[in-house]
């Protein structure tokens, strides 16, 4: 599909790039004009995606990588400065949702590894990205949270969240508090956060399971459950998201810092009680 070339000349680095909202995001930023590198744990799908997207003509590489490990991060700079020598827009997006019954069942091994994934990950994607997008005066940098980061969310279809909110609530105001540091040093660097809803991703079919160590499957599909939880009545899909995060990489938003854009079928504004339609 021929776009618009909304960031054409852009160098995007997407983190949990292999499926769902990471995959929806490298594809829409390639189509859009960037060269994008995506990386992911899972090696598997994500050298999928980038050679089905290089066979469309899009400019994109794949690199292998755990968000945890600061010495990969060290690797996956050195590779993009390396290759491309410049870093315009940095999309951290991987992320994991540990459910269950209650907080009181979570172990502290589960804890830290959502802390280490989901925030610890975002720490170092910031760290080690900043000094590749100072080199050609500035960048965007876009946080993946949630409408769990604006809002108490002790828990879905009967699973606790709030071990997940806590992590995305962080991700939130880090992503302020990053905007407020690069803008005290203008270094032309813009920092938002994202905050999708019920997006409907394969985590939410009949056989997957939630990001949790005793694997339950999945206690509702996202359509049935946006039904009832968000005003327009219908789960987003990943390409919705895609659009945000375009949005803040391009220029359309370059006096936008700072600030959260919840892509979530207004769940995050009230509930709407609907009306009986006319025969």
């Amino acid at each position: 599909m021929e776009r618009s070339g909304q960031v054409r000349g852009k160098v995007a680095l997407v983190t949990g790039g292999a499926s769902g909202i990471g995959a929806a995001i490298v594809e829409l930023l390639a189509q859009e004009g960037a060269t994008v590198v995506a990386t992911d744990i899972d090696e598997l799908r994500g050298a999928d995606l980038a050679a089905r997207l290089r066979n469309a003509g899009r400019e994109v590489i794949f690199l292998q990588q755990d968000v945890t490990s600061e010495e990969r991060w060290i690797e996956v700079a050195a590779e993009v400065g390396k290759r491309f020598g410049r870093l315009d827009t940095l999309v951290s997006n991987a992320g994991i949702c540990i459910a269950v019954p209650s907080i009181v069942d979570m172990t502290l091994q589960d804890w830290r590894r959502q802390i280490a994934i989901n925030l610890d990950g975002v720490f170092l994607s910031v760290k080690h990205s900043l000094p590749l997008m100072r080199r050609h005066g500035g960048g965007s940098v876009i946080m993946m949270s949630s409408v769990a980061g604006l809002r108490g969310a002790t828990s879905l279809a009967g699973y606790s969240l709030s071990g997940y909110s806590a992590t995305k609530g962080a991700v939130r105001l880090f992503a302020k508090s990053i905007a407020m540091e690069c803008a005290q040093v203008g270094d032309g660097i813009r920092v938002n956060s994202v905050h999708p809803g019920i997006i409907d991703t394969p985590i939410w079919g009949k056989n997957s399971t939630w990001a949790s160590g005793a694997g339950q499957n999945a206690p509702n599909v996202a359509g049935e459950r946006a039904k009832s939880s968000t005003p327009l009545g219908r789960a987003g899909h990943a390409f919705d998201v895609a659009q945000g995060v375009l949005y803040l990489a391009a220029d359309a938003s370059r006096y936008v810092t700072g600030t959260e854009l919840a892509i979530d079928g207004g769940m995050n504004t009230g509930g709407v009680v609907r009306r009986a339609q006319s025969q």
